[in-house]
């Protein structure tokens, strides 16, 4: 898929938890097609910060001409992107990677499990579920309440369900604990982002109930474009791969987590 190196203006930024910010981009020429899973590549407006920071698409309104970022300000780049103001310009490249596949595979029941800002794939994934009437089901993990993000909008595409570790809200303990996965017949298909170890955990239950399982990998990565090597996964069929240009979404049977 072709990438695009656009030149966006801030919409809108605003605190969707303690260190979590949601970013609306606007563009003034259309938004190129892109698959939910992609991410992107934004140019920190720090002189401090030599490197892109990758985000995962979350949220497109081609009628708007506008892309959503959710992002967890964790370290100086992404504190920056989580201060610009509205009206600022932000430059982009996308879309990165590959992304979930349901446009070439029939999915009817689906499973969108994420946690913590992990989430952010998956609004986008529902979105363009809902283009075909479907209307999948998803399971959102977090530590504490605070961390179970936007909510209100995956209600708008799919019935919700939450974890909590603390159990402030939801069901307490991991998505792997929620009762949701004790009717396994319900999914024809899984798709999920998080914590490793969550990932993990949700694909050793979707091996042992043999349901296809994809997942995005959230390795650090620099370039986006395979240059870097600093993504590196090990993969059962073609050994050592970048996650930015392989991934980040991978079918769980390709990766050396059960092998």
């Amino acid at each position: 898929m072709k990438k695009f190196l656009l030149d966006l203006t801030v919409a809108d930024n605003r605190m969707v938890s303690p260190n979590s910010a949601l970013l609306t981009l606007q563009s003034d020429k259309g938004l190129p097609d892109m698959v939910a899973g992609q991410f992107a590549e934004l140019k920190v407006p720090s002189a401090k910060v030599l490197l892109r920071r990758p985000l995962s698409i979350h949220s497109v309104d081609r009628s708007q001409n506008r892309i959503e970022f959710l992002i967890q300000a964790v370290g100086e780049g992404t504190a920056a992107l989580a201060a610009m103001k509205r009206g600022d310009k932000l430059n982009v490249l996308l879309p990165l990677g590959n992304g979930f596949s349901y446009r070439s595979i029939p999915v009817e029941r689906p499973l969108l499990i994420g946690g913590g800002v992990g989430v952010a794939p998956l609004l986008f994934l529902g979105q363009e579920l809902a283009l075909n009437d479907i209307r999948p089901t998803f399971l959102l993990g977090g530590q504490t309440k605070s961390s179970i993000l936007r909510k209100e909008e995956f209600m708008k595409y799919g019935d919700v369900f939450v974890t909590t570790e603390d159990g402030s809200e939801g069901e307490r303990g991991f998505v792997t604990d929620h009762t949701l996965l004790f009717d396994s017949i319900l999914y024809d298909r899984v798709y999920a982002c998080g914590p490793l170890a969550m990932l993990k955990a949700v694909a050793q239950w979707a091996r042992e109930h043999e349901i296809v399982c994809e997942v995005s990998l959230e390795n650090r990565m620099a370039c986006g474009i395979g240059a870097c090597l600093c993504c590196v996964e090990d993969t059962a069929d073609k050994g050592n791969v970048c996650v930015c240009t392989e991934g980040p979404v991978f079918q769980t049977d390709r990766l050396k987590w059960f092998h």
